[in-house]
């Protein structure tokens, strides 16, 4: 007996006048999967959060929630699922308490148990010293880690969250991540989109990577790291030097042309001999009359698969995520 996945997307199609943000993308999570959607911006992301969620019709394909289907069932679809998007929803001129109680009635709870969720909620998510202030006197990252708790209020099967570390810290994003790992140990699906691969191949135990409206790979982490093969050699220039020299120096030492990451400042070379090809690198500088200021070997990451798929980077990690590792 086949178990019914927690979400269930097929073909789904939505164009914006002459843009088609998506393409046909087939999605499926099981239940208690936690499933990241990745890609840059324009890739669809949202747009197909959004249809899942029941904000947006598609113009072609389907998709059920928990077996509901998100046009023709729309208000149950609504009772099953949370979401929190890019921008918080709260209201500004309600305390956090009464954000969250007001959320707990309008799903249905009595006033007493709306009371008692929306304690529960600010304990869990660190605001009880801001629990009985206006949420417009929040800071960015208190107001998100608010709504990000409105959207638990009702204890939702599936949890959609659109970008759900924008305007965190550190600390914010790791106790979010926290949180979202409990949720799922205890059955909760979780769909979050995300422009951090880092972030993905952390927390999720599948990604779907988008790109213009079409899924490029799916797979958990360690599968779509392993269709790369291979190690990554970076060297990074001199400051002010011209990484093209470099990246010429290094033309044919892999089984893929060097790539110029101008963001990062890297030359990123596939290689297949790990430390074995490290002499014949310093050979071929030396032989260039090139000097480097540094140097690393690693192995292949999400954001390796992506650069392989596209030819372009995604958004790269906030510089101060490594405290939250």
């Amino acid at each position: 007996m086949t178990t019914q996945p927690a979400v269930d997307a097929q073909g789904l199609v939505k164009r914006f006048g002459a843009v088609t943000a998506l393409a046909g993308v087939d999605l499926r999570v099981p239940a208690g999967e936690v499933l990241a959607l990745v890609g840059p911006n324009g890739a669809g992301k949202t747009t197909a959060v959004r249809i899942l969620a029941t904000l947006l019709p598609p113009d072609g394909g389907h998709a059920r929630i928990t077996g509901l289907d998100v046009v023709r069932q729309a208000p149950a679809v609504r009772r099953v699922i949370g979401l929190s998007g890019q921008y918080a929803a709260v209201d500004a001129y309600l305390t956090g308490r009464e954000n969250l109680t007001m959320i707990g009635r309008l799903s249905g709870l009595r006033r007493s148990a709306a009371r008692r969720r929306a304690g529960d909620l600010l304990e869990l998510f660190g605001l009880g010293a801001a629990a009985d202030r206006q949420s417009r006197t929040y800071s960015g990252g208190t107001r998100r880690r608010l709504d990000v708790a409105a959207s638990l209020v009702a204890r939702p099967a599936v949890l959609f969250l659109d970008e759900p570390t924008t305007g965190l810290d550190p600390r914010g994003r790791l106790d979010l991540w926290r949180l979202i790992g409990e949720l799922a140990a205890q059955g909760t699906t979780v769909l979050f989109s995300t422009q951090y691969l880092t972030e993905a191949d952390r927390y999720a135990d599948r990604v779907v990577l988008l790109d213009r409206g079409l899924v490029l790979a799916a797979g958990t982490p360690a599968q779509l790291k392993a269709a790369v093969g291979g190690d990554r050699l970076e060297l990074r220039p001199r400051p002010g030097d011209d990484a093209r020299p470099l990246a010429a120096a290094m033309a044919g030492l892999g089984p893929a042309p060097p790539s110029v990451d101008p963001g990062a400042g890297l030359v990123v070379v596939p290689v297949a001999d790990g430390p074995d090809v490290l002499p014949e690198v310093a050979a071929r500088l030396a032989a260039a009359g090139l000097r480097i200021a540094g140097l690393t070997l690693r192995r292949p990451s999400l954001d390796d698969v992506f650069l392989d798929l596209t030819g372009a980077p995604v958004a790269p990690y906030p510089a101060d995520a490594g405290s939250a590792s």
